[in-house]
């Protein structure tokens, strides 16, 4: 008898994957408050409050009331709480429009669809047979297919109505009143009752452009300002007005919107007391509570100006520099919170403070408090000569920038700080005159350890290379509240201070507490210092002058400098930018990894780019090729204008006349005007790059189109 053949073995089961370990933090979400259980900032009351307002008007609609605040102070989550207190009023409808999700013309037709949505489908049915009786040119076209259309639901319905109400201008004309009568017939439907109301909710719509803003007011006041519909629109006034998002609006335009609010709130700031609460709830849920002592909250309620997505953004923020930034396990979380403030407020400052070339001794913090004592002096001397003498170093700071210092200053101190004022970034006369800015750095240089922090930020952590460094005792209080960790508590391996617990190491990165890694990985030696060969072209990266005056190129290097994987990475795939032919940059950078921002911006836009470290080099690149576009720093090692120098000679040369980009983070008035004599640009924005560089890209596909 015939046996089956065996089975073969079963595959083995793959183990389910180990769950990922955690740690004691968390993000907090920024969707606003819907609930009064949730409001912790006491906006439930003036919730209520707008609510019954909003009920007792019924028989003054129509109204439009504008819930008026700044950014992140709470306009949404007053809204939601406003709709979940009507939710228990009888005959009363609440319908959400989102203004920010519609472009233009459409915001009008979404709002009006939106609102019409609410009705009761036989109302709808009714207007629409009435619009298509007075529309005889409608009725054989239509009437037989949509009037008589029983399947036909809601969406459906609405959307036949808005068709035969924007036909044309006469239907336009007529849509006012044909909604009008809607209204009136959905309000009055119930009998022995009050007056239905439609509460509509506009939100966001200050982000949006000056089209969709006008297009939303324009139905508001135009097609629905009929009694039953009353509106609360969420914005602020002030990015509005003349001077915000509107501030090109005409005179007229200026006046319409007036007539679209007829009365506004004003969202108070919430009060300190309720603003501490609130930092120790966020603090709590993410998982800090046990570093915020009473000094960084209070520091917090002053520099959050008291607005609660600016807290939460900070509360996430020191989650997230805490737990993946190994630079603050030698600092703590009061370093953290004071450097925070300076990048999320001054962000300008901050790139300076922590990038390349951002000063010209390295350290802009420095900088920029010399410079506002150097200030302080000049100013003083206009009023009064002092002897220069007994400002030693309004005299060296002066030098460094190749001013000269009058033996007596006198009137000449304000011309002596103009030209001064030339060359530092363009960023401190404004902010010298900032005193919440000022005093914050005055704060953070105050701490004992300020010359080290600010190098570290500069420099990155130490214990890169696998060594072990000590945390700071400012966690304590972090580690102290951890149930699983042993010891003292402070982390002796290299990795993020706080992202997990003792007991648990996170995989690649050395334990924690008193553990030592399974695997540790033996100290690794300092990189050497790169050793470039000499270069054929001189120091300032141009041949040497001949005997008969002329420049003694060499023949092309056959072995280039700088490293062969930098030479050409090209990006084949065309960013969504740019979608044009592939086309060459050149990118000259002694620091391509303190600036990897160049060649992000360069591989969206699909461009093949070509890096050199030296001005040399880019002589000899474009001897091989003629780029598209070339990207280049200004400051090099110690020779502040190696930039400029670079681009001055080769279109002296004639070697390149083409598009020239300087990006570099330190931007100065005259920077800026030196750039612009070369008929360069300059920039030290992402953004502003980006759009540098498709600009020129466009503007040379347009200069080879036949």
């Amino acid at each position: 008898m015939p046996t089956s053949a065996p089975l073969p073995p079963a595959a083995p089961v793959p183990a389910a994957p180990a769950p990922l370990p955690h740690g004691p933090f968390a993000l907090l979400n920024d969707e606003p408050v819907a609930e009064s259980a949730a409001d912790l900032l006491g906006a439930g009351r003036a919730a209520r409050q707008l609510a019954g307002l909003l009920v007792a008007s019924r028989g003054s609609t129509p109204f439009t009331l504008a819930v008026d605040a700044g950014w992140g102070m709470g306009k949404s989550s007053l809204m939601r709480l406003v709709d979940a207190d009507l939710a228990h009023a009888p005959d009363v409808h609440t319908v959400w429009y989102n203004a920010w999700t519609s472009t233009g013309a459409d915001a009008l037709e979404g709002l009006i669809k939106s609102v019409l949505m609410r009705f009761d489908r036989r109302v709808l049915r009714r207007g629409l047979a009435r619009v298509s009786e007075r529309r005889a040119l409608l009725r054989a076209a239509r009437a037989l297919t949509t009037v008589v259309a029983g399947p036909l639901g809601v969406a459906g319905l609405v959307d036949e109505l808005w068709k035969s109400l924007s036909v044309d201008s006469q239907a336009r004309n007529e849509m006012r009143g044909a909604i009008g009568a809607l209204v009136q017939e959905w309000s009055d439907n119930a009998e022995n009752r009050p007056r239905r109301l439609l509460v509509v909710f506009i939100d966001d719509l200050d982000r949006c452009s000056e089209e969709t803003v006008l297009a939303v007011c324009e139905a508001v006041k135009v097609y629905l300002d009929v009694p039953g519909l009353a509106f609360m629109i969420g914005c602020d006034r002030s990015a509005m007005g003349p001077n915000g998002l509107l501030r090109d609006l005409s005179p007229a335009g200026s006046a319409f919107m007036e007539k679209i609010f007829q009365t506004s709130y004003r969202i108070p700031a919430p009060d300190n007391h309720g603003v501490k609460d609130y930092i120790r709830w966020c603090a709590r849920t993410a998982g800090i509570e046990p570093l915020l002592d009473d000094a960084l909250v209070d520091l917090l309620v002053q520099r959050s100006d008291r607005n609660p997505r600016r807290i939460k953004r900070l509360v996430n923020g020191f989650v997230l520099e805490a737990t993946l930034n190994p630079v603050w396990r030698d600092f703590g979380p009061d370093a953290v919170i004071r450097t925070l403030l300076l990048q999320y407020f001054y962000p300008d400052f901050y790139r300076m403070m922590t990038g390349p070339s951002g000063t010209v001794d390295g350290d802009v913090v420095a900088e920029f408090r010399t410079y506002r004592e150097v200030r302080r002096t000049l100013l003083s001397a206009a009023a009064a000569p002092v002897p220069i003498r007994e400002h030693d170093a309004v005299r060296t700071f002066l030098a460094s920038y190749d001013l000269p210092t009058p033996e007596q200053l006198g009137g000449a101190g304000e011309a002596v700080l103009a030209a001064l004022e030339r060359q530092l970034p363009t960023e401190f006369p404004a902010l010298v005159t900032n005193p919440a800015f000022t005093s914050l750095v005055d704060e953070l240089t105050a701490r004992p350890d300020a010359d080290r922090l600010l190098q570290r930020l500069r420099e990155g952590p130490q214990g890169a290379g696998g060594e072990p460094t000590r945390m700071s005792r400012e966690w304590a209080p972090m580690w102290q509240s951890l149930p699983d960790v042993q010891g003292d508590g402070y982390a002796t391996g290299f990795g993020p201070p706080l992202a997990w617990p003792g007991g648990e190491p996170y995989p690649g990165v050395g334990g924690y507490g008193q553990q030592q890694p399974a695997h540790p990985v033996p100290p690794q030696p300092a990189p050497a210092a790169r050793q470039q060969p000499p270069s054929p072209y001189g120091q300032a990266g141009y041949p040497v002058p001949g005997p008969q005056g002329g420049y003694d190129y060499p023949p092309p290097m056959q072995d280039p400098v700088y490293p062969p994987q930098m030479q050409q990475a090209g990006y084949p795939q065309q960013g969504r930018g740019y979608q044009g032919p592939l086309r060459h940059v050149l990118w000259v950078d002694d620091q391509p990894d303190r600036k990897a921002v160049v060649r992000t911006v360069l591989e969206s836009a699909g461009a093949q780019v070509t890096h050199v470290e030296s001005s040399a080099d880019a002589v000899h690149a474009l001897r091989t090729r003629t780029p598209d576009l070339l990207i280049s720093d200004i400051s090099r090692g110690r020779d502040h204008t190696a930039g400029f120098a670079m681009v001055e000679r080769l279109k002296e040369d004639g070697h390149y006349s083409g598009p020239v980009v300087f990006f570099t983070i330190r931007r100065s008035p005259e920077r800026e005007e030196r750039a612009a004599a070369l008929g360069a640009s300059l920039t030290n924005n992402a953004q502003e790059l980006t759009d540098l560089v498709l600009t020129a890209l466009r503007e040379r596909d347009r200069s080879e189109a036949p």
